[in-house]
């Protein structure tokens, strides 16, 4: 169903998305004000809504629509406008929104995913980098504050232990230990399929979600982790060259931002299981387990061949923030 899905899309017209990318995204908002209201609750969290035949978790759907209307307004820019301060509050406004709703959840994983992604395309689109140094020096300066008010017990508990695993090995140092191990442990060729002891017996949690990056390693080791990371590399890259490819603003900035959340969830996935960064909730995209994730990664890749198809259709500049 989600090959078919990412088929159809990539057959639609990029104007068609161009033209409903803000109502997208409204909608997508307007899922995620649903999960305030009559979210459902799982694993201490509130993020998905019951629609009767499935679930959904609408944040991976904000993923898709913040791509889609932050290419729609900075398709209408001119380059020379860009980058002033005065069209950055509708950006800001469009991000801001959804990530203010996906921490109430709370899911700091797809917050940051949002932001990440969000810089990515501001970034392609030409903003200035002045601009993001200085918003990572007042996110820098507002670290207190949002340790104080935003952040939860729980997310606080993991910052300490990605500082120090040491301090509660079993307890919230638990998974980063054992996912370390693991990773150890495969060597140059791993275990052998099915023959990972952290994984098998039971030691490394959530080895099939978050973690499961970790087991890949124990059983197929370093060569093993080697020729997954090269299929990834090959898809980003093919991803940003279709992006380049594109003669219209709107195709770059659709094509290079879904590619780029592909990315981003690869290099969090990765960097969270080796304990680079704290651990963030996160799943290895094409192999984790979980279907509205995946689901939101195939309309991503079917936006992005969507552009592919239609990569010397030629879409007028008009502005967007009048339109």
């Amino acid at each position: 169903a989600g090959l078919s899905l990412m088929l159809l899309i990539a057959l639609i017209d990029i104007r068609s998305w161009l033209r409903h990318a803000y109502l997208i995204y409204v909608a997508a908002l307007l899922l995620l004000v649903a999960v305030e209201v009559m979210g459902v609750v799982g694993m201490g969290a509130r993020r998905w809504v019951d629609l009767g035949l499935f679930q959904l978790q609408p944040s991976e759907v904000m993923k898709i629509a913040l791509v889609l209307a932050l290419a729609r307004f900075y398709h209408g820019l001119p380059l020379e406008e860009v980058g002033r301060l005065r069209w950055l509050v509708v950006p800001a406004g469009l991000i801001l929104l959804p990530v203010a709703l996906v921490m109430r959840q709370p899911d700091l994983g797809t917050a940051i995913l949002l932001l990440a992604t969000a810089t990515a395309i501001m970034l392609l689109a030409g903003v200035r980098l002045w601009i993001f140094a200085a918003a990572l020096g007042a996110a820098l300066m507002a670290i207190p504050l949002a340790w104080r008010f935003m952040l939860h017990g729980y997310q606080k508990e993991r910052v300490l232990t990605y500082l120090n695993p040491e301090r509660d090995p079993l307890g919230a140092g638990y998974h980063i230990m054992q996912s370390k191990i693991a990773l150890g442990s495969g060597g140059l060729f791993g275990k052998g399929f099915m023959q990972g002891t952290q994984s098998h017996l039971a030691f490394l949690p959530e080895r099939q979600t978050d973690f499961i990056f970790t087991m890949l390693a124990e059983e197929f080791g370093l060569v093993g982790c080697f020729g997954l990371l090269t299929l990834y590399v090959l898809v980003i890259a093919y991803g940003y060259a279709i992006a380049m490819r594109s003669r219209s603003q709107f195709g770059r900035l659709l094509a290079g931002g879904a590619i780029s959340t592909f990315f981003l969830y690869v290099f969090i996935n990765m960097a969270m299981v080796m304990g680079l960064i704290p651990v963030v909730g996160v799943p290895l995209p094409l192999v984790s387990y979980g279907g509205t994730s995946m689901m939101s990664l195939l309309i991503g890749f079917g936006l992005v061949l969507s552009v592919y198809v239609h990569r010397d259709v030629i879409i007028s500049r008009r502005p967007s923030y009048g339109a």
